[in-house]
């Protein structure tokens, strides 16, 4: 018998949930005053406490910003946004995932062709040990978790921050959607070949084959991940 966690949400995380979909949807529009808080407090049945976390933490999103003596006025996400708000947006909208793919082909084959570059003997042993815990999954969910972990530790490799950080975020971005992209991960032992062919000639040294491979290896799955989507009726 599986078991799912129960998530337990505030009133704040409703709230800040409701809020976010009517701007992320165009409910609300860029540049649009909300009401005063008292009243839009008020037309949410909650109080003016919890409208004013929920508000902080969607101007903490580039989401809104509030002014003294203005009010709070709604912004263009895609003017004021950060790459964090990726995961709400696939979230919120499945069609972003196809962004979100293509960007992941190209910056997967960019830092692949850099962590080959950078890779020395202890990140090879890293990055083999990333392969067979992937290998060594107990389930084909085990692997496509274990399988986002070495994409991760090939971003490390190339001794960049930023790539770890964007790796994350486009990780992140799919997260929300994963359970439903299976014919990329049909077994462990599949799944460490198919990536073991990117992780080889990273661990060679072979800078160009390794962006090859990664591309190609991205465009595959990407393929696969948005035919699985498609049979879920999602859109990308």
């Amino acid at each position: 018998m599986s078991a799912e966690a129960i998530v337990r949400q505030s009133v704040v995380d409703v709230l800040e949930e409701r809020l976010r979909t009517s701007i992320l949807e165009g409910a609300l529009q860029p540049g649009s005053l909300l009401p005063p808080e008292r009243e839009l407090a008020a037309s949410y049945g909650v109080t003016r406490t919890t409208l004013k976390h929920a508000l902080s933490r969607l101007e903490q999103a580039g989401l809104l910003r509030t002014r003294h003596g203005v009010g709070t006025r709604v912004l263009d996400f895609l003017k004021s946004g950060g790459a964090d708000l990726l995961p709400l947006l696939v979230g919120q909208d499945g069609r972003w995932l196809a962004d979100v793919f293509e960007a992941r082909r190209a910056i997967g084959a960019l830092i692949a062709r850099k962590a080959a570059a950078e890779c020395g003997t202890a990140q090879a042993a890293r990055l083999r040990a990333a392969v067979d815990a992937v290998a060594g999954a107990p389930d084909p969910a085990g692997a496509q978790l274990a399988e986002l972990e070495v994409h991760r530790e090939l971003a490390r490799t190339t001794g960049n921050r930023v790539y770890v950080l964007l790796t994350n975020t486009l990780l992140n971005a799919y997260l929300p959607v994963r359970h439903l992209m299976t014919t990329s991960f049909p077994d462990p032992a599949t799944v460490a070949d198919r990536i073991r062919g990117v992780v080889e000639p990273v661990t060679d040294g072979t800078a160009d084959e390794a962006g090859r491979a990664a591309e190609e290896y991205f465009r595959l799955t990407a393929e696969e991940m948005t035919a699985d989507l498609a049979s879920h009726g999602r859109r990308t």
